[in-house]
């Protein structure tokens, strides 16, 4: 047997295709990695595509493997629209989430110190929006790219301090020399952030099979609460919207966030519950409660 790997042409998406094919090299199983350049790599306007900037990384590669073009696909689960009708209708299923790598954002400058004024670059929403309420005191500025390119801009001095994900940084083996991991009460991370999403068709039980070694049941949990979350409040990826899951007194715990883009406006919380969906339904009336979803239509396409 062997499985064609969909994945996005770039450094980081390649690293996460590998992680995948060497646990199913493990297994026995011959692997091989089918590149697709994506509307977002060719520098397509997010408003092409339906589910905005996120979409333009991932419809493509879903597309290929809806089409048999290849067997899985591996995501960055924070990449992937909260749509489970959507992928009812595409015939598809997040067939495993391996274990999750840190899912906290790390903030790196160049000097090791964050300076009153200092230029803080992020092409995120959710991270702007908390930067601002945990350090009014400094400028924040949109800056794109992957994360070689960012880097090479704050080492340029087009930027003093960047934030970028732990996980990211982990599976490319880089390490700035001035790097400080953001704790959950300073920035809440995407939804999903850390996660592997593989996704199979829905009627290749074969893959599915082999697939389910790989699934990490903890991250799953985790994965499931927190997307739950995002189809419950109607939000897309790119919204500014944070939400982290793990093990709790009654099984799971889920602490969230919505803010407006400027940081002015804020609603949070923290639940506990049995399941993911428990979870997920609890921290979604909480949220709605506290304004999210005014908040939210802010910034809603």
């Amino acid at each position: 047997m062997k499985l064609r790997i969909g994945t996005r042409a770039s450094r980081l998406a390649l690293a996460q295709a590998r992680e995948v094919a060497d646990a199913l090299t493990a297994l026995g199983v011959e692997t091989e990695l089918v590149a697709i350049t994506t509307a977002g790599d060719r520098g397509a306007d997010p408003a092409s595509d339906p589910a905005g900037v996120k979409g333009l990384f991932v419809t493509e590669i879903v597309r290929a493997l809806g089409g048999g073009e290849v067997d899985l696909a591996v995501h960055s689960a924070k990449d992937l629209p909260a749509d489970s009708e959507a992928d009812d209708e595409q015939g598809l299923v997040i067939a495993a989430v391996p274990e999750r790598a840190s899912a906290l954002d790390v903030l790196v400058t160049r000097d090791g110190d964050l300076r009153p004024g200092a230029r803080v670059g992020t092409s995120s929403i959710r991270r702007r929006a908390q930067v601002i309420r945990l350090r009014p005191d400094v400028l924040v500025q949109d800056l794109r790219g992957n994360v070689d390119t960012r880097l090479r801009k704050l080492e340029d001095g087009e930027t003093d301090a960047l934030i970028l994900a732990a996980a990211g940084l982990l599976r490319l083996g880089v390490v700035p020399e001035h790097a400080a991991p953001m704790s959950l009460s300073e920035m809440v991370p995407a939804p999903g952030q850390g996660c592997l999403a593989v996704q199979a068709r829905t009627s290749d039980g074969a893959t599915i099979e082999v697939l389910s070694a790989l699934d990490h049941a903890p991250s799953r949990t985790a994965l499931e609460a927190e997307r739950g979350l995002m189809a419950r409040l109607g939000g897309g990826c790119a919204l500014p919207l944070g939400a982290f899951a793990e093990p709790g007194p009654r099984g799971l715990q889920l602490r969230a966030i919505a803010l407006s883009p400027d940081g002015s406006r804020i609603a949070r919380t923290e639940v506990d519950g049995a399941t993911s969906e428990e979870v997920a339904d609890l921290a979604a009336l909480d949220l709605s409660a506290g304004g999210a979803d005014e908040i939210l239509g802010l910034v809603r396409p």
